[in-house]
């Protein structure tokens, strides 16, 4: 196993942002920007920017990353991140061919919003939904109407497409089922050169999180002393060496309980752990709950796997 060196990428609030991304070109919009990209795309990789960000799964499944909270995403899976909070989606069921459209992104600034509420009180009921964005939200029920908005303000310009816009955040804003990602509003790296360092990092290790991995060998891979590259990695994920594995580990888990009618001794070494104690304590320590119980409620909440 060997970890690829990537080009370090522009922050997405620079200029690379251009339509052959799937960006709308500068000029032709607005303050509400529409993004539509495939899988593999450049802009996939750990990153953060300054706009709010509302981002619509429509294929594939694998990993999500937001703040310090890791968890698993599939068609539907609708999530509001806040400004400099960082992120990456990261597929892991893609054809040899690729996704044409992976997802739909609509992105929006903070300061216009919030001036403008502090004139038009309605816009005030935005504001918690803001703050909660801090943190990333996670929308449930919400994965066809979000659809049906986004095409449409995708399709319209102007004042059109602002009102629109305003509709949709208002909807957000009264949803009640939703939930908070990261457990802190963690803000990464300045630099495009440890951005693009960690985003390497965080996919070596996702797509090998059922192996055998440890720090000392991914810190020599990268140049560091273990002390720098703990440091760093906490700092980067919210999450030390050890727990990120585990959360990766227990994510695989849970998709396995859900998916599949795998004996819980299987998922716990399909998973990557190796002692079914240890995994056992690190699902109750994460999950809140037991492997069995877990698949208990999943059947009664989505069904049995089939």
């Amino acid at each position: 196993m060997s970890i690829t060196r990537a080009h370090p990428p522009e922050l997405e609030r620079d200029s690379i942002r251009n339509a052959k991304l799937g960006y709308e070109p500068e000029g032709t919009y607005g303050y509400v920007r529409c993004l539509e990209h495939g899988y593999p795309n450049p802009l996939v990789r750990w990153h953060y920017h300054e706009e709010y960000e509302l981002h619509l799964i429509l294929q594939t499944r694998g990993k999500v990353f937001v703040g310090d909270y890791i968890g698993h995403f599939e068609p539907g899976h609708l999530v509001l991140t806040g400004p400099r909070l960082p992120h990456n989606w990261i597929s892991s069921d893609v054809p040899p061919e690729g996704v044409a459209q992976r997802d739909v992104v609509l992105q929006f600034s903070d300061e216009p919003l919030r001036r403008a509420a502090e004139l038009i009180s309605d816009l005030r009921e935005v504001l918690p939904l803001l703050e909660r964005a801090r943190h990333g939200i996670e929308f449930f029920g919400m994965a066809e109407r979000a659809r049906e908005r986004l095409t449409r303000i995708k399709s319209l310009h102007g004042l059109k497409r602002f009102g629109e816009f305003l509709q949709f955040v208002g909807e957000l804003a009264d949803c009640t089922d939703y939930r908070l990602l990261s457990s802190a509003p963690l803000q990464s790296f300045e630099d495009d050169t440890s951005l693009a360092q960690i985003s390497t990092i965080v996919g070596f290790i996702t797509e090998n999180f059922a192996h055998p991995l440890s720090m000392a060998d991914l810190s020599q891979r990268v140049g560091m002393s273990e002390s720098q590259f703990s440091r760093y990695f906490r700092r980067a994920t919210g999450n030390n060496f050890t727990d990120f594995i585990n959360r990766l580990r227990i994510t695989r888990a849970c998709e396995l309980l859900m998916d599949t009618d795998r004996y819980i001794t299987n998922v716990c070494y399909d998973s990557g752990f190796n002692n079914v104690a240890n995994f056992n304590r690190r699902f109750l320590e994460i999950k809140g709950m037991t492997p069995k119980e877990f698949r208990r409620q999943s059947d009664a909440r989505f069904g049995a796997p089939r």
